[in-house]
């Protein structure tokens, strides 16, 4: 069969784009709760993120690093702070090497950012919140030309949380401010930058808050047993919801 010049670039184009689609490089940016294995025997919830993506039909390769940091807040990653940024930006450098690898990043914030007190910052109001998210999206588009960030709503906690840091059911109001302005900044960037900032997951906060007897575990803390990290079947759960929405996102 012969080709015209046309469409031989057209086949070109399409193949280039189909190998992009099916090799990922996926930086993960979160909290504990990104960062915790659930248990002596688990993995994180990246670690089942990429396990489910790699089984996917159309999905080569997925390279990753998970960036979850026990305890951090917004404050933590934004540029310049000298705590998280820099150390994550030097992962993501060696994968924006991989050129036929999709960079994307993986965005988990604001369990802390919600904390009565405690945590950097805390609390965080959600302008704030908002604020420091936007700061640091923008910096990883312009740093990673062709990059996508991948934005995840925050997992529930009980409202009885108080560890070290202080939650309560005050932290839980504040941290349900936040997803709408999650989803209004996914929203302003649709026409800043269109196709780059995309909602993640949006159905584990409540699935978390039916199911935490299940798949949260359980913690002594001030005020009595309290739930705000997933145990090992919980990383498993997270980290299939987080898959689910990035597959979704590079079809």
């Amino acid at each position: 069969m012969n080709l015209t010049p046309t469409l031989l670039l057209l086949l070109i184009t399409l193949t280039t784009q189909a190998q992009k689609a099916r090799n990922l490089a996926i930086v993960f940016i979160g909290n504990s709760i990104t960062q915790g294995k659930g248990g002596p025997n688990g993995f994180p919830p990246p670690t089942h993120t990429v396990q489910f993506l790699r089984e996917q039909k159309g999905v080569q390769d997925v390279v990753y690093a998970n960036w979850g940091r026990s305890g951090s807040t917004t404050l933590d990653w934004l540029p310049g702070s000298g705590k998280y940024f820099v150390k994550t930006m030097e992962a993501a450098d060696s994968m924006y090497m991989k050129k036929d690898h999709q960079l994307l990043f993986s965005m988990k914030l604001g369990t802390n950012d919600s904390a009565i007190q405690g945590p950097n910052g805390s609390p965080v109001s959600k302008e704030d919140y908002r604020k420091n998210m936007q700061t640091i999206i923008s910096t990883l588009l312009k740093k990673y030309p062709g990059s996508k960030v991948i934005v995840h709503h925050p997992v529930w906690y009980s409202t009885n949380t108080y560890n070290s840091s202080k939650y309560l059911e005050e932290g839980l109001d504040r941290l349900e401010t936040y997803i709408s302005e999650i989803d209004g900044l996914i929203s302003d960037y649709k026409t800043s930058e269109p196709g780059r900032v995309l909602k993640g997951d949006t159905k584990a906060f409540g699935y978390f808050k039916k199911h935490h007897l299940q798949l949260l575990k359980p913690e002594k803390g001030q005020q009595g047993t309290f739930y705000l990290h997933p145990n090992e079947e919980g990383t498993i759960v997270l980290g299939k919801f987080w898959a689910k929405a990035i597959e979704k996102r590079i079809r």
